[in-house]
């Protein structure tokens, strides 16, 4: 009879301290993902969707403010599999109501779940977004999210139901003028987020 196979060791937040800086990292479940710096179009789409955000909700200029709209935050939530150890997610964007989260904190990292995420997919993180990191967003009771593709020009909405699951995608497309929530005091024109 041969030996067991050994049990692959979990990845740690050291690990995660220990990838390059012109890398992306993020620790699920133990398991360590590292990606590529995002892509021009990528990049694009979620500067410019931070923009159209920020000024309205984060600044107050010309919409109601009361948001903390931040460009790729490094949030750690409680890994339960592991007690003790981190989760740490990167969304491209993430947005706080300033009534949960007055202040920023002093950390490197927010431990309070955003109120809302962002993430502009693309072919080497797609799938991630998708089947990873969406049910983490969901444990930790983040209430909206919205799955950008630059490539598809696509908007996809979800709102976290009660049950702490993602209700049916609601999807906007190409030039759409869409009022989404928890942005719907603004009409945003997607066409901007694919512009070129």
């Amino acid at each position: 009879m041969g030996e067991p196979a050994e049990k692959c060791r979990r990845a740690t937040y050291a690990d995660l301290e220990a990838v390059p800086p012109n890398k992306v990292a993020e620790l699920v479940r133990g398991t360590l993902h590292v990606f590529p710096r995002p892509a021009p179009r990528h990049a694009r789409a979620s500067s410019r969707l931070g923009i159209k955000l920020g000024g309205p909700f984060d600044l107050g200029d010309g919409g109601p403010g009361g948001w903390h709209i931040i460009d790729e935050p490094e949030l750690h939530f409680p890994d339960p599999e592991a007690p003790g150890e981190v989760e740490a997610l990167v969304p491209d964007l993430a947005g706080w109501r300033r009534e949960r989260m007055p202040e920023l904190p002093e950390t490197a990292y927010f431990a309070l779940a955003p109120d809302w995420i962002c993430e502009v997919l693309s072919p080497s993180t797609g799938k991630f977004d998708r089947v990873e990191k969406m049910p983490v967003y969901a444990r930790e009771g983040v209430r909206h999210a919205w799955l950008v593709d630059p490539i598809a020009r696509t908007l996809e909405v979800y709102v976290l139901g009660g049950d702490r699951r993602w209700g049916s995608a609601v999807i906007h497309r190409d030039a759409a003028r869409v009022r989404i929530e928890p942005f719907d005091a603004i009409e945003l024109d997607l066409s901007v987020l694919w512009a070129t």
